[in-house]
């Protein structure tokens, strides 16, 4: 039975390790600025993404918030 607890204390502690995040440097953010880092690369199709939402919803800007003008969220 120590032995089982020794291991499932042993689980929990390796899975919890994964989840500490540390802030971003200063000097670390020109890396997550590059083009090939963005969510969507091509800004033509982010904006026309955009355009699309906002008409669909009666709704603008607000990007990547839930709700619209709908007021269903």
């Amino acid at each position: 039975m120590k032995t089982y607890t020794l291991l499932v204390a042993a689980a929990i502690g390796m899975l919890a390790s994964g989840c500490a995040l540390k802030p971003v440097q200063p000097w670390e953010k020109n890396i997550l600025a590059r083009e090939e880092m963005q969510l969507t690369p091509d800004r033509t199709e982010d904006y026309l993404d955009g355009h699309i939402y906002s008409s669909r919803e009666s709704a603008f800007g607000g990007k990547g918030v839930g709700g619209g003008g709908c007021g269903c969220n």
